[in-house]
């Protein structure tokens, strides 16, 4: 991973979070401030401090040429095998093991954004039973909205399923009884769940991996049951014209290479944006140490 000095962007952005697009009024982003609730907010106002970590280190070095040139139609979840196979063909065991292994090593960056994930996975404990993460890996998330409830069932989607005992682990270290978490090995565009069978869908910094966007929103969109809930965080491309965007051009293909098939230059707050849920709040920040890998958004699309 090539890691750019932040002060290269210092001028380039402010670095206080600004709203992407809403439903609700435009704030000013200077008088935001967390918002403790029992009901969905439809504002979510962190300040965070970024990790030196590139935010896609968790998902380093994971098949990246493979995913990055496949493209994915549409497809029903009960032909999810296919796909998966198509997007991440087998690989040996020990190949999967090893950058399983590795993501679990990447605590520093978890520490680092700890007091964002809590805000923001507030919106989920203790309001939903079933809850679907894409992208699951090691588990990171599991322990902002798995803890103290009983109930909660977690099913874990990911292509590589070497992640599988991490996941478990994490799961039962949040307090989900073994019998309440199911991992799956498949793809985001493809997931072998009924419609609308689960309360709420997460994913964090999956979109700029996946082969298909579109198909991913879909299948979440999908699986949702109506008023459900799609936490995000994903970084998208910077401003045209800025001299980030040039870079992120010109470093796109070397990062698909070596970080999972991620892309530097999708405009991921607008898909999803546009992917048809009935309500989305969706906000934008800088996060001063992240080199090229801003801006970032985050936020909660209703079914």
């Amino acid at each position: 991973m090539i890691l750019i000095n932040s002060s290269l962007f210092s001028s380039l952005y402010p670095l206080n979070p600004i709203i992407l697009c809403s439903s609700t009024p435009k704030t000013n982003a200077s008088t935001l401030k967390p918002k403790p609730s029992n009901h969905v907010s439809n504002q979510f106002n962190v300040e965070t401090k970024l990790s030196r970590i590139c935010p896609c280190g968790r998902r380093h070095f994971l098949e990246a040429a493979a995913t990055a040139l496949i493209s994915v139609p549409s497809a029903n979840a009960s032909d999810y095998k296919a796909v998966l196979n198509r997007v991440h063909p087998p690989r040996p065991d020990w190949y999967e093991e090893f950058y399983a292994s590795l993501l679990k090593l990447e605590r520093a960056y978890e520490a680092e954004i700890a007091a964002y994930k809590s805000d923001l996975f507030t919106n989920l404990r203790g309001k939903t039973k079933k809850v679907l993460e894409i992208g699951i890996g090691t588990g990171p998330n599991l322990k902002y909205y798995a803890s103290d409830d009983d109930d909660l069932e977690v099913f874990g989607v990911d292509p590589n399923g070497k992640m599988e005992k991490y996941a478990q682990q994490a799961a039962e270290a949040a307090g989900v009884a073994p019998a309440n978490f199911k991992f799956i090995q498949a793809v985001g565009e493809a997931i072998p769940l009924s419609d609308a069978s689960v309360d709420a869908v997460v994913g964090t910094l999956v979109l700029c991996s996946v082969a298909d966007v579109d198909q991913t929103l879909q299948e979440v969109k999908r699986l949702l049951r109506p008023g459900g809930l799609y936490l995000f965080v994903e970084h998208v491309a910077a401003k045209d014209g800025t001299f980030l965007r040039f870079l992120q051009n010109v470093l796109d293909p070397l990062q698909q290479a070596v970080a999972d098939g991620c892309h530097l230059t999708r405009e991921t707050g607008k898909k999803i944006s546009e992917a048809g849920f009935s309500g989305v709040d969706i906000s934008t920040t800088i996060f001063s140490n992240a080199a090229f890998i801003n801006p970032q958004v985050y936020g909660i699309a209703s079914k």
